[in-house]
């Protein structure tokens, strides 16, 4: 037993000192810096948000459904050809995006340029 106990030893010492180890490198990753600072593209959407407890944002912040219709004419105006993409969360009521849908038709939107995605966060 003790003969079996040197042989694993000897192995174990042979083949530390025979590996090479090699430190691997990463691939370099290269991250966008943050966005510029200005005015939007023109085919950026005009985007509105409707989290689970069926709060709507836009541009981050909480906003008042009344104020839906004067925020897409004034982003309309700046920027015709933006389409209203609407992003729900799958838990939201349906009546929050009949909202914006139809706050986006009296802005004078077209039907063909309102979207909706549901998320599941």
């Amino acid at each position: 037993m003790t003969s079996m106990l040197d042989i694993v030893f000897i192995m174990l010492i042979f083949f530390i000192v025979t590996a090479s180890f090699v430190s691997e490198k990463g691939l370099q990753m290269n991250f966008p810096g943050k966005p510029p600072a200005g005015p939007p593209s023109p085919n950026e959407p005009i985007g509105f948000q409707v989290d689970a407890n069926n709060h709507i944002f836009h541009a981050g912040r909480l906003i008042d459904p009344w104020s839906i219709e004067p925020i897409i004419k004034r982003e309309h105006t700046e920027r015709p050809e933006a389409p209203v993409v609407v992003s729900t969360h799958k838990d939201a009521h349906t009546r929050q995006f009949i909202r914006i849908y139809d706050e986006a038709l009296k802005a004078g939107m077209g039907r063909d340029r309102i979207a909706v995605v549901v998320s599941s966060e």
